[in-house]
């Protein structure tokens, strides 16, 4: 693992593509391995929003632009994505500062930006248009158009990943775009706008805008002239877009909150089935929507497996991001902190016993961060608030199930619908549970793994809509019917003659 240190982003914003100093609310970024402060800088205002959409209304619309060939387009997004790998390393560096995640993964999100923005320059080189078929005297076509203007809000979680499969797929489909990062992650989504100014983009098309939701996020939603937003984050949030988006009949997607449940049977590869569980739930310090933070196990090896799971994440090495052996990476601020840990104490008041875990490791390289340890929690149940409300931290809850059917009620019994583990060597079994539970996604025997190919959302409390795949571009787009008549004459109804 690399030890370089580099600058970060001096803390200007990239409004309509220009590099200006914000008006808005004061931004503190700070590393929460040791609450040391990376940056202060002044967030967006909705005076700074303005000029960026009228910058990017310009962008968008001048011809150098809008009428470019898709392969054209494509071009640009190939250079963003050299441009990304070409600075990986400075990328990670700077997430990692930013969110406290571990360098190996916030070196593999880099590296995920770079593959989404080359896979949509390849959907560009592929898309076709539709002639479709005939149905009368006319010539029949079904074209994409760019929206024009997305307003794109993502999370602090995983910023350069989530920033790419919004951005990525909006600039190939034509439009510009207005990206609002977190105002706990901003410094990686800056550092994005720097590689896409070098790779060339037309001034305009390409924001950056941290600040607050009811200031820049409302912007974003109730502009008349922003066509689509894309959202990222709670759930909570998502419904309030919802509602103003509906007001508008603005088209929207949004990819929310989760509480997936992981299912393990008696016939699993235990080992196969526990480094699974781990990665599902503790990765990421269990900072992920589709963090499998419900485990349901069949009874018969309930006790057993349990038991070895609570000695394997014992064993998790919890430290420093920038260390290569850190499995477990302090949680993004001090305040989630305490949110998390008020979830543990309402486990205990359910009458929940946690196993492992529930509290802050001791020890002088913990003192000065956000650290908790990876925590397991039985004696719950389903109907509990702990099993049934998002905690986005390191904290599992274990459930006993009798078979098929009581694993299946159990698990759709939440209003979450994003993602969900199968563990288990009978292919027959794991496709009807892979049918039966409500998910977005589901991973048989492996979790938490992706493909920008692959569309990704949720149901219910989960979001709606899909991000990535070939339709991840067309999202982004109007579609328009065009019929060319054919016939020699008038139409007969006009009789005339």
């Amino acid at each position: 693992m690399s030890e370089t240190t580099y600058d970060l982003p001096d803390g200007r914003l990239f409004v309509g593509g220009k590099w200006e100093t914000g008006s808005g609310a004061e931004i503190v970024s700070t590393f929460s391995h040791d609450g040391s402060e990376n940056r202060r800088l002044s967030g967006a205002s909705v005076e700074d929003g303005l000029r960026a959409i009228a910058r990017a209304k310009a962008a968008q619309s001048d011809p150098a632009w809008l009428d470019l060939l898709p392969h054209q387009r494509a071009r640009y997004l190939a250079r963003i994505a050299d441009g990304i790998e070409a600075n990986v390393d400075r990328i990670s560096y700077i997430q990692t500062r930013d969110t406290g995640k571990t360098r190996t993964e916030t070196t593999a999100l880099a590296m995920s930006a770079a593959g989404t923005f080359r896979y949509f320059a390849a959907v560009l080189e592929t898309a076709d248009e539709d002639l479709t078929a005939r149905r009368g005297d006319c010539l029949t076509l079904s074209v994409h158009e760019p929206i024009g203007l997305v307003g794109a809000i993502t999370p602090w979680n995983s910023p350069i990943a989530s920033d790419a499969q919004k951005v990525a797929p909006a600039l190939a489909a034509g439009n510009a775009v207005l990206l609002k990062p977190s105002s706990w992650s901003p410094l990686v989504s800056l550092e994005l706008a720097r590689i896409i100014e070098e790779a060339g983009l037309p001034e305009g098309l390409f924001s950056v805008l941290p600040g607050s939701g009811r200031e820049i996020g409302n912007l974003l939603v109730e502009h008349p002239d922003i066509g689509r937003i894309s959202f990222t984050g709670g759930t909570e949030t998502g419904r309030r877009i919802g509602e103003q988006a509906g007001r508008k009949l603005m088209p929207l997607s949004l990819e929310l909150g989760g509480k997936s449940p992981t299912i393990v049977f008696s016939d699993a590869d235990m080992d196969q089935a526990i480094a699974g569980v781990l990665f599902g739930i503790f990765s990421s310090s269990g900072q992920s929507c589709i963090a499998g933070s419900r485990l349901f196990v069949a009874r018969e090896i309930y006790d057993t497996f349990v038991a070895r799971l609570v000695e394997a994440t014992e064993k998790l090495v919890v430290g420093s991001p920038f260390e290569a052996a850190t499995q477990v990476a302090p949680l993004v601020t001090f305040e989630h902190r305490e949110a998390v840990e008020a979830y543990i104490a309402l486990a205990r008041e359910e009458g929940g016993r946690v196993l492992t875990g529930g509290e802050r490791p001791e020890g002088d390289a913990y003192a000065q961060g956000a650290y908790l340890k990876p925590t397991i929690i039985e004696g719950l149940t389903n109907d509990s608030r702990t099993c049934r409300e998002e905690i986005f931290g390191p904290v599992l809850v274990v459930l006993p199930f009798e078979d098929e059917a009581d694993v299946i009620a159990q698990s759709n019994d939440n209003d979450y619908g994003l993602a969900c583990g199968i563990w288990t060597k009978d292919f027959a079994r794991a496709w009807r549970l892979a049918r039966a539970i409500d998910a977005g996604t589901v991973w048989i025997n492996t979790y938490k793994q992706f493909s920008i190919s692959t569309p990704f959302g949720g149901d219910g409390a989960s979001g709606i809509g899909r991000e990535k795949g070939r339709q991840g571009m067309r999202v982004y787009q109007r579609q328009k019917a065009i019929y060319h008549g054919l016939g020699d004459g008038p139409l007969p109804w006009a009789r005339l003659s």
